[in-house]
Parts: structure tokens; sequence; C-alpha cells
């Protein structure tokens, strides 16, 4: 199970929202990994379009910031459909929202259907509902399909103890549990996702996104990036 994004944007203008560039480069690493043999779900945020908790502090009403920064994220669905598929990977995008013209309704057995059948699955439009994110969206599928690990690709190579771009001396971790990450409030992923996946024992692995072969090294086991579990025995900074 694994979160992605169409990438940062190479243009912040209206008209060049989505870097085309990335999205290739993801679909042929996703293309890669599948070959492999491994179930794909993939859930995809919208903040290179729009983001809803930014326009609900700029005064806008919190419930429709949300839902337009759903409908974000089903464009960026699409966008990654369409590499998908130029690549060679047979997709499906499973929307919360009903937009049937472009996307299908999330049934969860009809997800698993398609993963089953060598399917890579996008979802779009987070839950549906207003006041989660996409990182509490992406810990409620992986628990619905039954996922082995949630893989959160990012724009940084693990959790650090504050951020590394404006703390060059901040620590990376290799280990954390979800305990830690809450008493740390180290916003790997907001509190409900982390409780979340706590409550369920589901791992997840914080790895850069943005360096090429990362999706394949994550997927095979190679230590790269921090791990997220329960384990208390062993874990370090």
């Amino acid at each position: 199970m694994g979160e992605a994004a169409p990438g940062e944007p190479s243009s912040r203008s209206a008209t060049n929202s989505i870097d085309t560039a990335t999205l290739e480069r993801i679909a042929e690493e996703v293309r890669e990994v599948q070959e492999l043999g491994v179930e794909l779900a993939l859930v995809i945020g919208g903040g290179n379009i729009f983001r809803g908790l930014a326009a609900s502090a700029h005064g806008m009403d919190r419930s429709s910031a949300d839902y337009m920064g759903m409908l974000a994220t089903v464009m960026n669905a699409l966008a990654l459909q369409d590499a998908l598929e130029r690549s060679g990977c047979i997709t499906r995008v499973l929307s919360a929202i009903e937009i049937r013209e472009v996307a299908e309704p999330y049934i969860r057995r009809r997800a698993m259907r398609h993963l089953e059948k060598k399917r890579v699955v996008i979802f779009a439009a987070g839950t549906g509902n207003p006041y989660f994110t996409t990182d509490t969206a992406a810990a409620l599928r992986a628990m619905e399909i039954n996922a082995e690990v949630l893989l959160k690709a990012t724009r940084v190579d693990g959790v650090y103890d504050r951020d590394p771009k404006k703390h060059p001396e901040a620590r990376r971790f290799d280990r954390l549990t979800y305990l830690e990450v809450l008493q740390r409030n180290l916003q790997v992923m907001d509190s409900t996702a982390i409780s979340l996946c706590r409550d369920n024992e589901l791992s997840i692995v914080v790895f850069d996104l943005r360096q090429r072969g990362n999706i394949r090294r994550v997927v095979m086991g190679e230590p790269i990036g921090t791990l997220i579990t329960a384990d208390e025995a062993q874990h370090g900074e």
C-alpha cells in the first residue's frame, strides 16, 4: 500500500500544476515493482493543486475547502492513471466521491478484486469526508484492503527530529514506534492516521520519492527511510 503524489510541480502556475516528467518517472517505477508480482494500491493527495486546510485558514468554509481538496486528488489520480497506462500498467481509479464519468465509486470488495487481477488501484478523494486528511485516507484504505505495509512517499529521506531544511543538524531516525511519533509530535502523518496504524499494527515506511529506484528498494525490504512499528525492543536514531 503506497501513498504518493504527482510530485512537486516544476511551476506553480495554474496551467502547470502537475509535473508530467515526475509522473512518468513514478509510473515507470510502479510498473517495475508491479512486474515483481506485488499488488499496489496508491492514495493520491492534491496539495500541488489545492490545499483545503490552507484555504480554510484564509476564511473559506472548512467543509467546502476540504471537498475542493478532494476534487484536486481526483485530478491527480487521473493524471497518474494516464501515465501508468502509457507505461503499460492496467489501472483503476476508485473515488470516495461519486464521479462515475471519470472514476469508479469506491467499494472495498471491488478494490480487492482489481488488486487480485494485478491492476494498480488508485484511491482518490480521500475518505470522502471533510476534516480527514490524505494520511488518514491512506491508513484507512490500507486497513480495508489488508495491506502488508503503508509506504509514505515524501520529499525527505525519512523522519527527522526537526525540519532538516531549517536545521542542518537535524537527526534522522532509522526506526520509531507509533508512540514515539505521537509523543515527540514528529508530524510524519497526522495523529489520526498514526493512531489508526498503531491500533491495527500496520507498519509505516517513510521514504524519499524523489530518489529514482526507491519504490523498488522499499518494496524489496532494503533499509531506506524510517520504519515506524509497534516494536519497542529495537529502534534507534
